[in-house]
């Protein structure tokens, strides 16, 4: 087969640009700025998040190995230059206006939480009828028409669409090339009003192949009514993206955020949103602190792009962080919890290597890549029940497992692993995790995504 010309879209953008960066008002322009001219952390970041951690490795391989000759990713992206280019790759921006980017939002965040089971509120049971979702269509409209335009130009050879936000893409982007879309976030049918049933399966049912990042989800996602190919691909991190910091940069980092020589760090890597449930590690901190007065509880995360002012704007994670902290100051834990933001890689690196565990204590997670980063660094992580990578732990073998809607259970798990430095359990699970990390290393991934992408092409 012929190396293929793939158009990827996300709502992510892979990069994020600073304000020096970002076009003035009516001064998009067309011209292709060149990324390798820029500099990163000054001018631009990559965005956060598993969904562009997961994409951008998986391209480069591909192009690497000469499997894709051209790859173009579009995203929403307001305050970027409406084209870049970057080694093989070329990136295209979609832009929205401050009322439809609200409506937009108001509508994703609306699904987002029907789907992860945390806003049951009757009243979206009619999202898809009300004029917001005009705005959520149009967005996808937009994005398609972009597609297509780009399309007529380098006559992609597939699609790869990703996320819940981008739903309606497929179903808008009107050729008989493949299209495959990769659900990201948990799939449980019971969750999914009724009536938002027969619109969701005509949008899923345009794809030829779906991919999902647990077999549960796979299940649902059949029972619902969706006809074609279901491919299970666990979600994947390319371990050389990580570095094993200097012990010199480790303590300068930690004396940074006020973590001393002496402290027991537990480490929260998640951005700032409810379904995080970085409350629940909270109380588990608070239940543990007279027990451990060396204890630190470790939250390293900003807002998704969702919530970022060059995103989509959206003020949950401002409201959540001030939520956590006022718990904080109720429970007396101050100095005892950090919040360090959003860290550079090397950074988070840093407090992977500083930590004695991590902890995934979500309420609903569609995978969980963190405790992959925990396994590639080495550290034994507790995982809530309700994350999809709980498929690939057995309890005390590769992870501690607790269920987050249960009183004392992510305390009593993490108690286990403070009995000593290290305790044996400790050096089991980090024995563990080391051989199930290989489930989500880039180079099972390349072989599954390839192997999808020419199935998919040969039919």
């Amino acid at each position: 087969m012929q190396p293929l010309n793939m158009c990827i879209n996300t709502q992510t953008p892979l990069v994020q640009f600073t304000a020096a960066q970002a076009p003035r008002q009516g001064r998009r322009t067309s011209a292709p700025l060149d990324l390798a001219t820029l500099t990163e952390g000054v001018d631009y970041r990559y965005s956060p998040g598993g969904v562009t951690r997961m994409v951008l490795p998986l391209v480069r391989h591909m192009l690497h190995d000469r499997f894709l000759d051209e790859a173009h990713w579009v995203a929403l992206n307001p305050n970027a230059p409406a084209t870049v280019r970057m080694s093989g790759m070329t990136l295209h921006s979609v832009t929205l206006g401050p009322k439809r980017m609200a409506s937009y939002g108001m509508v994703k965040e609306a699904i987002w939480g029907r789907v992860h089971g945390i806003d049951d509120n009757d009243h979206h049971d009619d999202l898809f009828w009300t004029e917001a979702f005009s705005e959520y269509a149009y967005y996808n409209r937009i994005t398609s028409e972009l597609i297509r335009k780009l399309d007529k130009k380098h006559d992609f050879d597939v699609f790869y669409i990703h996320d819940f936000q981008q739903i309606p893409i497929g179903h808008m982007l009107t050729t008989l090339k493949p299209k495959i879309f990769r659900w990201h976030i948990p799939f449980d049918r019971s969750t999914i009003p009724q009536r938002w049933h027969a619109l969701l399966a005509t949008y899923l049912n345009s794809y030829d192949a779906i991919v999902v990042s647990s077999p549960r989800y796979a299940d649902s996602l059949k029972a619902f009514g969706y006809t074609g190919r279901i491919e299970h691909i666990y979600p994947y991190v390319d371990p050389k993206d990580y570095s094993d910091p200097p012990a010199s940069d480790v303590a300068s980092v930690s004396e940074r955020f006020g973590v001393k020589r002496g402290d027991i760090v537990a480490l929260v890597v998640a951005r700032l949103d409810p379904v995080k449930a970085h409350d629940r590690a909270i109380e588990a901190l608070a239940e543990l602190a007279s027990s451990f007065p060396r204890l630190k509880l470790v939250l390293v995360g900003n807002g998704s792009f969702s919530s970022s002012r060059s995103g989509v704007g959206l003020s949950k994670s401002d409201r959540w962080r001030a939520h956590l902290e006022e718990m904080v100051t109720r429970s007396k834990l101050e100095g005892r919890i950090v919040f360090t933001g959003h860290l550079s890689q090397h950074d988070l690196d840093c407090f992977y290597e500083r930590c004695s565990f991590t902890i995934l204590p979500s309420v609903r997670e569609g995978f969980g890549l963190v405790v992959v980063e925990s396994w590639l660094h080495h550290r034994p992580a507790i995982i809530t029940l309700r994350a999809g990578i709980a498929d690939l732990v057995r309890e005390e073998k590769n992870g501690l497992l607790f269920d987050p809607d249960e009183p004392g259970a992510l305390a009593r798990q993490m108690r286990r692993l403070l009995g000593g430095h290290p305790t044996e359990l400790s050096k089991a699970l980090i024995r563990g995790g080391s051989l199930a990390a290989e489930k989500c290393s880039i180079e099972a991934a390349v072989q599954s995504e390839r192997a999808l992408l020419t199935e998919v092409m040969e039919a």
